[in-house]
Formats: structure tokens, sequence, C-alpha cells
């Protein structure tokens, strides 16, 4: 498969940007809102089988394309998969991927004991459980219209940025998801049909939770350790 073709690049021509103003009482309650509802997101493991509309892997990709790129270039492809033969060839390529890491001498001893309190193995059956698998590649180069290529610029923080987005979309669904790397991903380039120019970058299982689904009792970090005020700020009671 070739890359899509992109138009040539031109100046952009500017609008006004005039959103309206709320009063801050307001802004706090959006923000204590939206951050009490991400705050319930966990990664889900164990998904049920219950159909998914696409019309909703949709919405949450252009929630997600909404992201700001490097020069506006949205590196990024989403490519949403339901049928049941492709999932199941991407379950086993990717189990056995993970299967040669956590057996082999790839995974550092350090590796499994990060991995241990989450319960993490090489079987990864929810590729094929969860009615969609979303795999996101990065455009590492797009082909204009009259054949020749341009680079992309910024391309991992940009296609990281619009996958933030898209857990957050489907989080806000009701939906649940995984940020999900095989320990080698090559073998989903050729899998599902893209071309050189695109990396694959992450793998997403989307569906509900399994009725039975259990997640780890984590701790998330508290304000003060991952934000640093200067001058010294009063934080988050």
């Amino acid at each position: 498969m070739e890359p899509s073709a992109s138009p040539a690049p031109s100046a952009p021509a500017f609008v006004p940007y005039r959103p309206g103003r709320v009063p801050e009482a307001e802004m706090i309650r959006r923000a204590r809102e939206f951050y009490a509802e991400m705050d319930q997101r966990r990664s889900v493991r164990q998904f049920a089988t219950d159909p998914v509309s696409g019309e909703l892997i949709a919405l949450a990709i252009a929630a997600a394309s909404t992201a700001p790129s490097g020069a506006h270039r949205q590196p990024w492809r989403f490519v949403a998969v339901s049928d049941a033969a492709i999932k199941r060839r991407l379950r086993f390529g990717a189990e056995q991927e993970e299967r040669e890491f956590y057996e082999g001498a790839r995974a550092a001893a350090e590796w499994h004991e990060a991995l241990e309190p989450l319960g993490t193995r090489w079987e990864k059956s929810f590729l094929e459980i969860a009615p969609w698998v979303v795999v996101v590649f990065a455009e590492l180069q797009q082909v204009t219209a009259d054949g020749s290529t341009r680079r992309n610029y910024y391309v991992k923080e940009s296609v990281g940025l619009a996958c933030g987005l898209f857990v957050a979309a489907v989080h806000r669904m009701g939906l649940a998801t995984l940020t999900y790397t095989p320990s080698r991903m090559q073998f989903l380039t050729a899998l599902l049909g893209r071309p050189k120019g695109e990396k694959p970058y992450l793998v997403l299982p989307v569906g509900y939770p399994a009725v039975d689904a259990e997640v780890p009792n984590l701790r998330r970090k508290p304000l003060a350790e991952v934000a640093t005020w200067l001058p010294p700020h009063q934080t988050l009671g």
C-alpha cells in the first residue's frame, strides 16, 4: 500500500479566534469535574465481547485528531480493526513477540520486577476479545499530490498527544482501553498493510470492561510530586 497523497503545503488562512470567557469559579468547576472523571480512568485488560458501534470509534479518532502537531502535519494514522480473523492474527503475532521477550534473555530482571505487581504476562487475549483494536501508526513522511515526499516534524510528540486525547475520549464515552506496545511492533506494518513511511506506535484495544474485570489498586502521584511551581504556589487541597 502506498502512502496517501497530501496536498502541497501552502500558506494558511488566518481566522479570528475569540473563545468566550467564563467566570473563574465556573472554570474551576469544569476543571475539577474533568479531573474527577479522568481520575476514574483505568487501564483494562479484561474486556466484554459486547459490540461497540463503529461511530463511537470514529468519534474517538476524530477527537484525537484535534491534537496539536508539529507544523500541523497531523502525522498519525489510526487503523481500527473489528475483523475477527485480523484480530486473531494480531494476537498471534503479538504473543509470539511477547513470549520470546518474557521467557528469553531480552527481558531484564528489573523489567520483570516492575511488571509483577500489574500481573502482566505474555498472553494477550484482550487483542481478540475486545470488539475493536485500534493500532496507531506514526507517519514519518507524507507523499504530496505531485509524488514528492515531505518530512513530518515532532512526530513522536504529536502522535503521543493524539493518543492521549483518544484515551480520554474513550473513557468519556464509558468505554475502556489499554495502551499496549508489543516488545517488537514491526509485524503490525505487514499485517495491516501499512506503507514503509509509517511506524507502529501504539495498540489500543477498546470495549466495555468485562463484568468481572479487575484492575490493580494503584496510587497516583499527588500533585506535589509531579508539579514544580516557580515561585512556590499553593496546590490543590
